[in-house]
């Protein structure tokens, strides 16, 4: 098994090849029925509603097929299909659908997430936005927003304190009550929160709109092609305890190291 901790450059060239692969053939799939008919939604769950449509899972099939062809070694982590051992050490880690409640609900604040990178994290990472035609990209070598012809570099915006901060979150009810009542130490102490955005929050992240954002209950799908983009960006992304955020549950993403370790004060006040 070859571990790649460092991606040789033409290593990174192809993986991100194969990462725009895999959100265009994600993109005509999505747009077939957002906001259209035979969305075919189920609920995963019993007690709540966690729903999943034929799109989050016509995607995940449509991307698992283009990397069975152009990377066969790679391991894939998928949230509709599970998990793909693979021999070359490194792993994609696909989100078909980050927000299918919005999705569902004709929003546009959903996303496709792709990454992919050692065990130890994403190297590379995407948010793609087919209905605005938004890919936030980032890689070892910088991050960038593209749609269309359009291209530009994408930088987190400095921010000094919570005070003059805008915090994301994709629901009021962050995780656990504990995990809760921290998050709210820190949405009063900000300026703006806002909520419902699911990925697109880190895309604004990235792009320097927005300061902060805070969630738990993650999967390792929900927040690495975010990671990549953050970091790629010049930002923070780690858990509530300052230590990764890779494997999923809590994750705190910040454009300024000031405002992540203020906020990450609040949080870990007992």
């Amino acid at each position: 098994m070859t571990k790649h901790a460092d991606l040789s450059p033409s290593l990174q060239s192809e993986l991100l090849a194969v990462a725009h692969a895999l959100a265009d053939a994600a993109r005509p799939i999505a747009l077939q029925y957002f906001r259209k008919g035979g969305q075919g939604i189920e609920n995963k769950l019993a007690q709540d509603f966690d729903p999943v449509t034929v799109a989050d899972r016509a995607i995940e099939r449509a991307m698992r097929e283009i990397l069975a062809a152009r990377r066969p070694e790679d391991g894939i982590f998928g949230e509709e299909y599970g998990q793909h051992a693979g021999t070359s050490g490194l792993v994609w880690v696909l989100d078909p659908i980050d927000g299918t409640r919005g999705f569902i609900s004709g929003t546009p604040t959903w996303g496709v997430l792709i990454a992919v990178g050692p065990e130890s994290g994403p190297k590379i990472g995407m948010i793609d936005q087919p209905f605005t035609g938004e890919r936030f990209i980032g890689t070892p070598s910088g991050a960038e927003w593209q749609r269309g012809d359009e291209v530009s570099a994408l930088n987190v915006r400095p921010c000094a304190t919570l005070a003059e901060a805008t915090l994301f979150s994709t629901f009021p009810e962050v995780g656990t009550v504990e995990e809760r009542l921290a998050f709210e130490r820190v949405r009063d102490q900000v300026r703006l929160t806002r909520y419902g955005t699911d990925c697109y929050a880190y895309g604004l992240l990235a792009a320097g709109q927005v300061d902060l954002v805070i969630e738990a209950s993650l999967n390792a799908y929900d927040i690495q092609g975010p990671i990549a983009v953050v970091q790629a960006a010049g930002g923070i992304v780690t858990d509530w305890t300052g230590g990764p955020a890779h494997a999923g549950g809590q994750a705190i993403a910040a454009g300024d190291a000031r405002m992540h370790a203020a906020a990450l004060a609040l949080l870990q006040q007992s």
